[in-house]
């Protein structure tokens, strides 16, 4: 516990370990507040291209957790930077919300629907079959295919949608191009993760709530992985997996307490 808590940095998946929908988690003030009284530094990871991080810092801050934009990585961010250095200056053909398009503007990328360098797609609601036609064209011209993350289902406080491998798979089986992902499992996230820390992989934890996605990430980045038991992933389930967590917890307020 005590190599764990002197950690310098903290890299943290957000829901199942901060929150739940639209509700804290247990412990997870206590947790942040620490994170700010130690110095350490710290970042909340998100898979999901949807949100700026200015929306992300404003859902936390409704749940009582007030940090600064700047503490926030999303896959939209991982994706526009991974693509900036693939083609600087590059155009992608977009399919998803603000979030992604914004993370590409701001990498230098520009929007074009005719002869674009990539198709990108991200989660989103303004799905549809036009959009999903174009993109498999563009992608038989020989756009490259990107996938902010290989997610199959989002959680939602009105149940599970399609993520961004279900809706992506459409322009793959129609055009027998598989898409390259930027998010969790891809340990390249982890890695973007620890340049915005300047933190080393020993000096750095990762905490996740999900075997499949945070904590294969952040073994295959070589960092030291939380496995918290607040989301999706329960104890019995350990036993399916041949690779393991550094350490487990109920939540992430355990790592706060002296014994567990």
């Amino acid at each position: 516990m005590e190599s764990l808590r002197l950690k310098k940095g903290f890299i943290c998946d957000m829901d199942g370990v901060i929150y739940h929908g639209n509700e804290l988690l247990p412990g997870a003030r206590e947790f942040v507040e620490w994170l700010k009284e130690e110095k350490k530094e710290f970042l909340f990871l998100t898979n999901n291209s949807q949100r700026s991080r200015r929306e992300l810092q404003q859902k936390i801050h409704r749940l009582g957790i007030t940090v600064d934009p700047v503490y926030f990585y999303t896959t939209a961010l991982a994706t526009a930077s991974f693509l900036a250095s693939q083609h600087p200056g590059g155009t992608a053909y977009v399919i998803g919300d603000a979030g992604l398009t914004n993370a590409l503007y701001e990498a230098g990328f520009s929007i074009n629907d005719i002869d674009p360098d990539y198709v990108v797609v991200g989660e989103t609601r303004s799905y549809s079959f036009e959009k999903i036609q174009q993109a498999i064209n563009l992608v038989m011209k020989g756009a490259k295919l990107i996938g902010t993350n290989p997610d199959l289902v989002c959680p939602t406080d009105a149940g599970p949608i399609p993520g961004c491998g279900s809706l992506i798979a459409p322009i793959e089986y129609a055009t027998g191009r598989k898409a390259y992902f930027m998010g969790k499992p891809n340990p390249l996230m982890i890695r973007h993760a620890l340049r915005c820390l300047s933190c080393g992989r020993d000096e750095t934890v990762f905490i996740g709530d999900q075997m499949e996605t945070d904590i294969i990430a952040g073994i295959h980045a070589e960092v030291d992985t939380v496995l918290v038991l607040s989301g999706v992933t329960a104890k019995e389930d350990l036993v399916k997996y041949a690779y393991r967590p550094t350490f487990v917890f109920k939540s992430v307020g355990d790592i706060l307490k002296e014994e567990i």
